[in-house]
């Protein structure tokens, strides 16, 4: 982790003529050097040890800590879990400001419904989830408290994220043939998540084909009230906006949860969440606590082998900087795809195929401590969720918005930022690798007046009342769902189709990569069937 303290006195002429107070910051939660090891040439000498477990699983993100899980329940306990970072979670992990703990990534879980059966196991096990009178109920503490979410929308707050105040007829009148088309793919099929449930009619397998603004071009769906808000939710859930991702993505968006409510329709358009100061660390956490020491943090895989007799995989201890080696009967490969196409010796085509369909969409996350609340403008009131309308960004939530204080004070302001434009005639592989390399090369100060340019928009005087503002940078952020890449491997899998997962005889493949988008649920579902199928 690196950390410096910056002077911000000759910078962002947005704060003014008066100099600003000291602002400490630097980029912190990940260590691309650590990823950019595997460029180098693997190690040919002998390692300084040798380890030997049952079953290896690579990768400690939510579909590794998943199969741990599923391992430990059937009695199996002789693993090991090579971890990149020094702590597991993969995009679900947290931080600590101010003694406030806050996400550095994913921040909240949408209650799963009976297609996740394994999410709703987690969630009892967890206290999160009881049957009281024969109905399920969960914990209400943990659901995001009221006021959930909020618009910055021609100069004031509204509640909610769909652009209502204000707006003409022509507009709601699109509003509400959204919906109606929305309902009707309901109807027509079954839109799961997992993705490997879903009953798809031949009309919405289509839809994998092409983009979701080819589809809303055709749909009639012109009004910039609509369309923005759509790519706010592809960029949100997705990495990427309308013109990047596939039309089946951006319906199943919301054919597979809460539906598409128009104003002045019945039913909600948001359903309940749980959340945490420190997001989905919150569950992370919980899940890496029973592993204990098989958790390796710090190790860098560098080439995993499979062999007739079991696996070997070769490692790099960032912590001690010396080359070991691990053998197991068997590993679950729960790594990225592009880092397992790169790992494996021998990789199977349907690996090499996979890994080139998926695109990888950049994401920044930039966290920032506030030493006093913020004067927030007219209209609704302070939200878990903000987000300002127009803005390249996806607004912020607020860490202390779940203690319910009843005075309002200092807290941790969490802003998310896809990287990844719409850039039309240009692969959206050149896209993110263009993105990538602006994030990965841009320096803190950069990222720094960027976030404040956007949100002092919101709040002019967060400025004076900002302590510290942290960069955490994901190269590899989340598989975008481009046209293609749903088809081919979310729901007609490129491999054996007698096969829940992607697997050779000692090697099962497992990553929400495999599903075409990255969510909780996809993890975590891939993560367990790969701890129930391994012997």
């Amino acid at each position: 982790m690196r950390r410096r303290t910056l002077l911000a006195s000759a910078a962002l002429p947005l704060w003014g003529c008066q100099p600003p107070p000291a602002l400490e910051g630097g980029f912190s939660g990940t260590q691309p050097e650590r990823g950019h090891r595997l460029r180098e040439p693997v190690p040919t000498g002998a390692p300084a040890r040798t380890r030997t477990v049952h079953t290896l699983i690579l990768g400690g993100g939510v579909t590794g800590l998943a199969a741990a899980r599923a391992l430990r329940q059937r009695g199996h306990e002789d693993f090991a879990v090579l971890e990149l970072e020094d702590n597991a979670g993969g995009n679900a992990r947290a931080g600590v400001l101010g003694g406030m703990a806050h996400p550095l990534g994913a921040h909240y879980l949408p209650l799963p419904g009976d297609d996740a059966p394994e999410v709703q196991d987690l969630l009892e096990e967890l206290g999160l989830r009881s049957r009281v009178a024969g109905r399920w109920v969960y914990d209400e503490r943990h659901l995001c408290h009221s006021p959930q979410e909020r618009l910055l929308f021609n100069g004031q707050w509204q509640d909610g994220l769909l652009p209502v105040q204000g707006v003409g007829a022509d507009t709601l009148a699109q509003y509400r043939r959204f919906a109606g088309l929305v309902a009707e793919a309901r109807k027509r099929s079954h839109w799961a998540i997992p993705v490997k449930k879903s009953r798809l009619a031949l009309e919405d397998i289509a839809l994998t084909a092409i983009t979701f603004k080819a589809w809303l071009d055709r749909q009639g769906l012109t009004d910039v009230h609509l369309r923005w808000y759509l790519d706010y939710c592809c960029r949100d859930d997705y990495g990427a906006g309308l013109a990047t991702v596939s039309a089946w993505a951006g319906v199943h968006y919301f054919a597979s949860r809460h539906g598409f409510s128009a104003p002045g329709t019945e039913g909600g358009e948001r359903e309940a969440v749980l959340t945490w100061p420190e997001g989905n660390a919150w569950l992370t956490q919980r899940l890496a606590a029973p592993v204990g020491g098989r958790l390796r943090t710090g190790r860098v895989v560098l080439r995993v082998v499979e062999q007739r007799h079991g696996v070997t995989v070769d490692a790099w201890d960032s912590h001690a900087q010396q080359f070991e080696r691990w053998q197991g009967q068997h590993a679950i490969v729960a790594l990225p795809l592009h880092v397992a196409l790169r790992v494996m010796e021998a990789p199977p085509d349907f690996l090499r195929h996979a890994a080139a369909a998926v695109v990888h969409a950049p994401w920044l996350v930039a966290n920032l401590q506030l030493d006093a609340a913020l004067r927030d403008r007219a209209g609704a009131a302070p939200s878990w969720d903000n987000v300002l309308y127009g803005t390249a960004g996806l607004g912020y939530v607020d860490a202390m918005h779940q203690q319910l204080h009843s005075v309002p004070g200092a807290t941790v302001l969490t802003h998310y930022r896809t990287l990844m434009s719409d850039a039309n005639g240009i692969p959206p592989h050149q896209v993110a690798q263009q993105a990538r390399a602006q994030l990965l090369q841009a320096p803190w100060e950069h990222w720094r007046d960027t976030v404040l340019a956007e949100l002092t928009q919101a709040h002019p005087d967060l400025p004076s009342k900002l302590r510290r503002l942290d960069i955490t940078r994901y190269g590899h952020a989340m598989a975008c769902p481009a046209p293609g890449f749903a088809s081919q491997m979310g729901l007609q899998p490129a491999w054996n189709k007698d096969s829940t997962l992607p697997k050779t005889k000692r090697l099962t493949f497992a990553h929400s990569d495999w599903s075409g988008y990255s969510i909780f649920e996809e993890a975590f579902a891939s993560g367990h069937a790969a701890g129930r199928g391994t012997a």
